[in-house]
């Protein structure tokens, strides 16, 4: 009361500063102080309201979520060949177990749990507001399966359910580690010896438990991909490491017709700005991705894979051997005999933006959302131009030859990644091309360079045993071979 009356009288005061009659000061001044009380008196209720909405919500997720099973990290709830242990059949408070087809002990759930549609449409509230009823709606009816639950799959994983799924298939036979911390979505110290999927699947139903997950705890193999990838999906994540089975996980897809989508290399990079989404065919860039394209072309698929990469080249990074205590933590919590934890360097954050550019993707194409990725260089016709001409220098070097050793794509990442599209011996951007380093040395990523129109007249003129040291200089010779150098560096890391 005693703020009210120095709000009237600051009112009063400030009428008859002004010079207007008393008795009107006073009702303007009532009028005010009435609207004053009014106003505190709605916003009073409208938050008495909301505290009680949000402790109805509370009471109601409590009602409808059970608690989270207990689980021994060393109970043997792991399916592998090369691994003996009991599996349950049942956990406290959850549906029961069943174990996959063939007798392997892979591990799911039988659907997600009913919850009011009201806290679910609340929950999905802002996605509704994006991508509009029948959007949220196609992402509801929706199975996505994720291949790989580490760093990148696990955020593609939590994403995807987070933004509507309806049903997500997560498949990988590894268990959490210590190391794996740091760019894992859903696992903590807890999950630590757990499988992946597991701790995933336990995470899942305090996020959203009406979205049915099936937990596959499983090694993805070519001769298993029919029974893992069955159920008609709409899409697949591919989040392997491992080259050999990516590459036959995306040719199952390819030759089914199931939407498939497939990160490349996260470990090694730092720079956000350079995560990108493309066709396959048009990576060149990434040294996994360039890997994956040549070996999958083999295969006789050429395009038609939606990719997430960078075009970041790694820098001052080197493979981490294991000291005692990661040697006896990957001993410990091995799914596989002679298992190692990954030890190429990686900083969290990008393989959780791999994993979120891949849920955001395949969210909007589900929901029919428009999205078209954008092209990342708008240099293929130099690519084409100095390819061309570097075919004719190699024709003059070796007779006859019909193709050459670096492909169209492969010029475009010497010249934006090894020398960062400028000549190795003046820096300038000015009419380059390509040509070899070493004339008497084979044509490959570790003997191109970048010159000049000027410099590349000159340097082909050269002798083919020619000292490059007395005709360029010592730091000049040093400058380049430390980028062959680089560069065979990451070729024996992919």
């Amino acid at each position: 009361m005693s703020a009210m009356s120095s709000f009237l009288e600051r009112v009063s005061a400030s009428g008859t500063a002004a010079g207007l009659n008393s008795q009107a000061a006073k009702f303007t001044a009532v009028a005010l102080a009435a609207s004053f009380t009014t106003a505190t008196l709605i916003l009073s209720i409208q938050g008495s309201q909301r505290r009680r909405r949000v402790r109805q919500l509370k009471d109601d997720l409590r009602k409808s979520i059970p608690p989270p099973p207990a689980f021994d990290a060393h109970s043997g709830l792991v399916n592998n060949n090369n691994i003996t242990g009991a599996v349950p059949t049942t956990l406290p408070g959850l549906p029961p177990l069943h174990q996959g087809a063939g007798g392997g002990g892979s591990l799911f759930l039988d659907g997600g749990l009913q919850m009011d549609e009201e806290l679910v449409r609340e929950q999905l509230a802002r996605n509704i507001a994006f991508l509009g009823e029948e959007g949220v709606e196609k992402l509801r009816k929706s199975f996505v399966i994720i291949v790989g639950a580490g760093g990148v799959g696990s955020w593609a994983a939590s994403m995807l359910v987070r933004s509507g799924v309806g049903k997500i298939r997560i498949i990988d036979f590894d268990q959490v580690s210590l190391s794996s911390l740091n760019r894992h979505a859903t696992a903590v110290q807890a999950d630590v010896g757990t499988p992946k999927v597991t701790a995933m699947k336990n995470a899942f139903r305090s996020i959203a438990p009406w979205v049915e997950v099936d937990a596959r705890v499983e090694l993805f193999q070519e001769d298993c991909a029919e029974e893992l990838l069955s159920g008609n999906p709409d899409y697949v994540v591919d989040a392997i490491d491992n080259i050999n089975t990516k590459l036959a996980l995306l040719k199952f897809c390819y030759d089914h017709k199931i939407p498939v989508m497939s990160s490349m290399g996260a470990g090694a990079k730092a720079d956000p700005s350079r995560v990108q989404i493309s066709d396959i065919s048009e990576t060149f860039e990434d040294p996994l991705a360039r890997a994956v394209r040549r070996k999958i072309k083999k295969m006789g698929v050429d395009t038609g894979i939606e990719v997430v990469y960078s075009t970041e080249k790694p820098h001052h990074v080197k493979l981490l051997p294991l000291d005692e205590t990661q040697a006896q933590e990957a001993d410990e919590y091995a799914a596989l005999p002679d298992f190692r934890s990954r030890i190429l360097p990686v900083l969290g954050p990008l393989p959780a933006m791999f994993g979120m550019s891949m849920a955001t993707f395949i969210t909007c194409k589900i929901a029919g959302w428009p999205m078209e990725p954008l092209p990342i260089k708008c240099r293929e016709g130099l690519y084409v131009r100095v390819h061309r001409e570097l075919r004719v220098r190699e024709s003059k070097l070796e007779k006859g030859i019909e193709t050459i050793a670096l492909d169209r794509r492969d010029v475009g990442y010497v010249i934006e990644e090894i020398f960062r599209g400028k000549s190795a011996l003046s820096g300038s951007m000015e009419k380059i091309g390509l040509c070899r380093w070493r004339r008497n040395k084979p044509l490959s990523l570790q003997n191109v360079v970048v010159l000049t129109k000027s410099e590349l007249e000159k340097h082909v003129k050269l002798a083919a045993d020619a000292d490059l040291v007395e005709v360029y200089g010592q730091d000049k010779v040093d400058a380049v071979e430390a980028k062959f150098r680089e560069e065979a560096e990451l070729s024996r890391l992919r």
